[in-house]
């Protein structure tokens, strides 16, 4: 594992242990944001852990929860992190356990790297998208040495298409119509369409490790909601695209 890849393993899973420690508190210090989303103190404590460590590399980061520099300055990064401390605030909120750490080492636009992290089941997902690997591993505590993980033995992977039947990842805060219209054009592809309803960016390491063979998203979305995902999916030999190039 490359050190920058390392240095995101770490700050993906101690930025887990201290949104556990929040997710543990009756208050979980909820306010809301101009566009209604919820933000928590989970939030902003994770995102100083990642930081903390992130800033010791050369390259810049953008995180959702960081002041945004103005476009003019961020115009001519060619390589980047991108992160999203706390993804799936909402579902945080409702203590379900689908919310996720993002991190993803972005170069011209496409990953390089990718690491998601599931602080209430431990679940450590990493890609290195050069090499072709992503790797699962189950922690047994919010605490990780990067030396003791070897993604080959860890590999995971899509399955391969069946005609009998296709599953559907959706979100259980973002179904909409579209998604809904989605569904509908496949049931006249496939004989059985199924529907699993996951939270935050779970929904992509489903279909990395085959457990689906489709995520639609019609709702809006930003760059730390997805870049870790694709870093994943793309190290499997799946796509991220946009419907209009498909």
């Amino acid at each position: 594992m490359n050190m920058e890849l390392g240095i995101a393993v770490q700050a993906a899973v101690e930025g887990g242990a201290a949104i556990m420690e929040i997710y543990s508190q009756e208050d979980l210090g909820v306010e809301y944001k101009d566009d209604h989303s919820p933000l928590t103190l989970a939030d902003k404590k994770c995102n100083d852990v990642i930081n903390s460590y992130l800033v010791k590399t050369s390259h810049p980061i953008i995180s959702e929860e960081n002041r945004q520099l103005e476009f003019e300055e961020r115009k001519d990064w060619d390589t980047c992190w991108i992160v999203d401390p706390l993804d799936g605030t909402k579902e945080f909120v409702k203590r379900n356990g689908e919310f996720t750490v993002n991190i993803a080492l972005v170069k011209n636009g496409k990953p390089l790297l990718g690491v998601i992290y599931v602080p209430d089941t431990k679940e450590l997902y990493v890609a290195d998208v050069a090499q072709k690997k992503a790797g699962k591993f189950i922690l047994n505590g919010h605490e990780v040495n990067v030396e003791d993980l070897d993604i080959d033995t860890n590999l995971i992977g899509p399955n391969k298409a069946n005609p009998e039947l296709v599953r559907v990842v959706g979100s259980r805060s973002h179904m909409s119509e579209a998604t809904e219209d989605f569904v509908g054009s496949l049931k006249g592809i496939y004989e059985k369409v199924d529907i699993v309803s996951k939270g935050s960016s779970l929904k992509f390491f489903l279909v990395a490790e085959g457990k689906a063979d489709f995520y639609p998203r019609f709702a809006p979305t930003m760059e730390w909601d997805t870049a870790a995902g694709q870093a994943i999916c793309e190290a499997v030999g799946l796509q991220v695209i946009s419907k209009e190039t498909d």
